[in-house]
């Protein structure tokens, strides 16, 4: 896998913070070329500042808007010359039980992980179909994307989103030799979790240090997840290590079954 990105361009979406960090220093250190992309900006200069600055770019980019996702990938074509690689991570989440659960929560959650998968898939197909190139997706879906997990119903629905349409497109465009699959992270340790791990405590009634171990005990491999964890799984399959793999919804979960 070390020379598989040398000369490569790498879009990832969500690179500010937590998994989409841990995405784009692996592969700045497989010596791609990153573009750093995030809703906030100053998210993205700080991923720069960690990873460096000699092979990385920083775009602002909301991914529930189409117009800004082709203006922003034609100005990464227009630096670039291509792009081989598009990691979409962008994610949020809310917590809630059903009967509580506004419609603002559902339209955020369903615009960010499964709108926004869509957009920025669709640009880059495009781009790949147009110039032929034979690229490779990696969306980020969740465990929560194969098992429904209580208080993360809209989460849920948005992550099987992601699955489904994963699925589907890989199909449409193995043609073309594009290959598209996701990443399903479990209970990771991120700024997300972190502020999800307050929430569900105040939701259930219990301490914030029950719910994380409540989390450790449910994972067999015995800890929280990190957030490099996962960005080894990315890496792979958007190599040539997994040049026979599209479709799929590969499991980080430390061994939480899931489906």
């Amino acid at each position: 896998m070390n020379n598989d990105f040398n000369n490569k361009t790498v879009i990832i979406t969500g690179a500010g913070s937590g998994i989409g960090r841990a995405i784009a220093d692996a592969f700045y250190k497989l010596n791609a070329n990153v573009c750093i992309t995030d809703i906030s900006l100053e998210a993205a200069r700080e991923t720069q500042n960690i990873i460096g600055e000699e092979r990385s770019q920083v775009y602002k980019l909301d991914v529930t808007n189409n117009n800004n996702i082709k203006k922003v990938f034609d100005k990464i074509i227009d630096i670039n010359k291509k792009f081989e690689v598009l990691i979409s991570n962008a994610g949020v989440s809310t917590m809630n039980y059903v009967e509580n659960l506004t419609e603002e929560e559902w339209d955020f959650n369903m615009n960010v992980n499964a709108k926004g998968v869509f957009l920025t898939n669709q640009n880059a197909i495009n781009f790949f179909k147009s110039s032929k190139t034979k690229g490779k997706i990696v969306n980020t879906a969740s465990l929560a994307g194969k098992v429904g997990a209580p208080l993360l119903a809209h989460y849920s629905a948005s992550k099987f989103a992601v699955i489904g349409f994963t699925q589907a497109l890989a199909r449409e465009v193995a043609k073309d030799g594009i290959r598209v699959n996701a990443v399903c992270p479990g209970l990771v340790k991120t700024g997300m979790q972190d502020r999800e791990v307050i929430w569900e405590a105040k939701l259930r009634n219990l301490s914030p240090e029950k719910v994380i171990q409540e989390y450790i005990d449910m994972t067999p491999l015995g800890r929280l997840e990190k957030p490099e964890d996962v960005a080894d799984v990315v890496t792979f399959l958007a190599s040539e290590n997994s040049r026979f793999m599209t479709g799929q919804a590969i499991n980080v979960t430390g061994g939480i079954y899931t489906t």
